[in-house]
């Protein structure tokens, strides 16, 4: 018979594997950086297993993804932080075809431009998909805040990719 800290493992290993993957995405977005994001992640699952009795019923995912987020944007704010934001970071490909790639690099470059937090608004609006009211939530700031940062961030990467392809005004 399994013990009942075995069980919690197990269903722990379990969560790991199924949103280890999106959390990792996640960080790899907001911190722009492979490493880095690796020990947020990490971090955050730690955080994670610390409360798992408590989490395993309610939403383990949103609680790390708002560890996450969190983290990164402390990591930002520390007067210890004296990392860039990423830009020298080659982002993975995965399966796309060659102009996709290639859009897809320059898109990443412009979002490790951008401010952490500006960063984290825009992956979780637009990338994962979030309201405004749920970006607010796991930021744990105001709507206004939300829609000022996402107004922002997009006017900045706009006007980062047409200098990055040279696409003049229309």
């Amino acid at each position: 018979m399994e013990s009942p800290r075995g069980d919690a493992e197990d269903e722990f290993r379990a969560f790991v594997a199924a949103s280890g993957p999106r959390l990792l995405k996640l960080a790899v977005l907001v911190c722009g950086d492979r490493g880095d994001a690796e020990d947020l992640l990490q971090d955050g699952l730690e955080r994670v297993w610390l409360r798992w009795s408590r989490l395993r019923e309610q939403e383990p995912e949103a609680y790390a993804r708002r560890t996450i987020v969190n983290r990164a944007t402390s990591r930002w704010r520390s007067p210890w932080h004296s990392r860039r934001s990423g830009e020298d970071v080659e982002p993975s490909q995965g399966a796309d075809d060659f102009g996709r790639a290639d859009d897809r690099e320059l898109v990443l470059a412009a979002l490790r431009r951008l401010p952490p937090r500006m960063r984290a608004v825009i992956v979780l609006r637009f990338w994962l998909g979030y309201t405004e009211s749920e970006t607010a939530a796991q930021l744990g700031g105001s709507v206004g805040s939300v829609k000022s940062q996402a107004s922002r961030g997009l006017r900045r990467l706009r006007a980062d990719l047409k200098t990055s392809t040279g696409v003049a005004d229309a």
